[in-house]
């Protein structure tokens, strides 16, 4: 047995796959690759020696997250390194420079530091402390893990009991897009590849709408938070029950979007918006499988006349959805990526990023955290007081909506491509989106 074959720790499953091509998308546009990012406001300094114990430990247990991604033939696979890099990063507000800039400013180096696929550390942890602020931020390559998995290693690191830690991928278990499609016989899936193909050809019949036209090549990833109050959440999850259900929220958001958008380029080329966004297929509030991607993907789609139409839009993305389920099309995506693996990943990005006419298919990323599971649970000894989340993006389209509740505060990550965007053009499709969440065009 060569060398190659004996420091090979794992392979990536379907999904990891999936998330890889897009990592090769941005990649190709000199960007870092495909990037995540949670961090955690904290009303004080955590234990730094318990966290880093901690870290320790969760790297131990968890070995792919100081490994190398490596090709090997057609496949890629995460691999032993020769030393394990450093994961583990502590920095320090000044006392002369504005806080919020020091955070940006961090973190977005973070989040944009290029490193060779074979090189970068598939995880970080980055603390900033201070006398006024502190600061945790996991960072991540997309292959690793998706934002649930990046929860419960959140959740990992919050828990404080060592038998209740152990009980995190306990037993482990096989890739859940693997799991699935071995309920299904030879010919049927067979059949949800083939709807799977029909399912996209019918989305691409329709040119996506893409906000912003612009043919300079992005240059930073830049971030605007903004939060609702309390007062103005529970508003909000009234009307997304109204219109969408209590299982339809992600599409009032979309929704909302959507028509937020709209106002900003009502005469902008294209005739509907669409939005991938996914699903994960993890049951609830179980601890695993912490790694790996376990996501299958939608689509929402709307012509631009239903979505300058408030309630048809809802109505329509709710139907939209609802026919989707009923004929399993949120399964019909499994096949697709398991024959994507197959491909090379400059093939396998344009096809998820470009329509049969060669177009680009999303009008922007999406993104629903929900509750995060850390909800409530002390961080070393810190309070956690709000999150917020980051993402490299294609570009186009250049733009990511990422949203959580936490707290009983709604929280809306804008990350975009600068020059393509600029910090005005998101604050006014913040104040627009706004209106549309509360309904008060």
């Amino acid at each position: 047995m060569n060398q190659q074959s004996t420091d090979i720790l794992e392979t990536l499953n379907p999904a990891d796959y999936f998330t890889l091509a897009m990592d090769e998308e941005i990649r190709k546009e000199g960007m870092p690759g495909s990037l995540a990012g949670f961090a955690l406001q904290l009303d004080r300094s955590p234990d730094i020696q318990e966290l880093s114990l901690r870290i320790n430990e969760f790297t131990q247990r968890f070995p792919i997250t100081v490994s190398s991604l490596q090709q090997r033939g057609r496949h890629f696979y995460w691999c032993k390194r020769l030393e394990s890099p450093q994961v583990f990063f502590q920095h320090h507000y000044p006392d002369n420079e504005d806080a919020e800039s020091f955070l940006k400013k961090t973190s977005l180096a973070i989040m944009s530091k290029i490193e060779a696929r074979e090189v970068i550390a598939p995880i970080e942890f980055h603390l900033l402390t201070g006398t006024q602020n502190n600061t945790f931020i996991i960072r991540w390559i997309h292959p690793l893990t998706d934002a649930r998995g990046a929860d419960l290693i959140l959740k990992f690191l919050c828990t404080d009991d060592q038998e209740k830690r152990d009980l995190f991928d306990t037993p482990p278990s096989e890739p859940l897009v693997n799991a699935h499609l071995r309920k299904y016989r030879w010919w049927q899936k067979i059949s949800l590849f083939l709807k799977g193909k029909r399912y996209i050809q019918k989305i691409d019949q329709l040119r996506s709408i893409i906000p912003v036209q612009n043919e300079q090549s992005p240059r930073e990833l830049q971030y605007k938070i903004r939060s609702l109050t309390k007062q103005q959440t529970a508003k909000v999850s009234k009307l997304a029950r109204k219109h969408v259900g209590l299982t339809g929220i992600s599409l009032y958001y979309i929704g909302c979007f959507m028509r937020a958008l709209e106002q900003m380029n009502p005469d902008g080329p294209g005739e509907a918006y669409c939005s991938p966004y996914v699903f994960n297929l993890r049951k609830q509030k179980t601890l695993g499988p912490v790694l790996g991607n376990h996501v299958c993907s939608l689509f929402a789609q709307a012509g631009r006349e239903i979505v300058r139409d408030r309630s048809q839009l809802f109505q329509h993305l709710k139907q939209q959805n609802t026919y989707a389920i009923r004929n399993k099309l949120d399964y019909a995506f499994l096949p697709l990526m398991v024959a994507g693996r197959w491909l090379s990943l400059a093939k396998y990005g344009e096809t998820l990023r470009k329509s049969s006419s060669g177009k680009e298919r999303p009008s922007f990323w999406f993104s629903d955290i929900g509750q995060p599971d850390v909800t409530g649970l002390q961080f070393l000894g810190a309070n956690i007081n709000g999150m917020f989340h980051l993402c490299q993006i294609t570009s186009p389209p250049g733009l990511a909506l990422l949203c959580c509740q936490y707290l009983n505060q709604l929280t809306f990550t804008y990350n975009y491509m600068s020059p393509l965007y600029d910090s005005g053009w998101i604050e006014n499709l913040h104040k627009a989106m706004l209106k549309e969440l509360l309904d008060e065009t």
